[in-house]
């Protein structure tokens, strides 16, 4: 059983990736022998998708871009989970996340390869309250039309999913509120995982 996090933030190694890092350990931690992999869009050139069809017959993309390497990832049938983690630009996801989920309609098209996987979300804000639900909203939409099992980050909160503050003062390691969603999330994508998945 296999969960992927997926870093959309154009700089490498930064706050989304330490949140999503947080967020997968939780995971690996709440369930014994869990596969984990951590992508980050930042080494790759994704676009938008162009709406060509091709992965309407195939699930092959027309476009020569570092996406297809994703391919195999996201339609292996051991993949149960998929969090998503994007800084919050604008109210909003990344470009990067945009183009990756658009993208993504080559698996709804074929067979909804997506289809009771579990979807989580990190946004990660510049400010305390600065558009981290919306942000997750959007992609929660995405998730939802590949049939996917969309979960919040559980107890004790139990909100959109995790919400972290880059802009803190003392760093985003320092986000105690944050973290812990982070970490709750992991734990929720992976209860869940295991339930539909093991």
């Amino acid at each position: 059983m296999k969960i992927i996090g997926v870093s959309c933030s154009p700089r490498k190694g930064k706050t989304t990736f330490y949140a999503l890092e947080v967020c997968l350990q939780a995971a690996k931690e709440t369930i014994s022998g869990i596969d984990i992999r951590l992508i980050e869009l930042s080494d790759m050139k994704i676009h938008g998708c162009v709406a060509c069809g091709k992965c309407s017959k195939v699930l092959e993309c027309s476009q020569e871009d570092d996406f297809v390497k994703m391919i195999p990832i996201l339609s292996d049938p051991g993949l149960a989970g998929l969090v998503m983690a994007t800084p919050v630009y604008f109210g909003s996801m990344t470009s990067q996340c945009k183009a990756f989920l658009d993208r993504c309609v080559m698996f709804r098209r074929n067979g909804f390869l997506l289809r009771n996987k579990v979807g989580g979300v990190i946004a990660v804000g510049g400010f305390r309250s600065g558009g981290q639900e919306l942000a997750i909203q959007s992609i929660h939409a995405a998730m939802l039309v590949q049939d996917m099992i969309v979960v919040s980050e559980g107890k004790p909160t139990s909100h959109y999913g995790a919400t972290l503050w880059s802009g803190h003062p003392d760093g985003i390691e320092k986000d105690t509120v944050g973290l812990e969603t982070a970490r709750s999330l992991g734990k929720r994508v992976a209860e869940v995982a295991t339930k539909m998945h093991g």
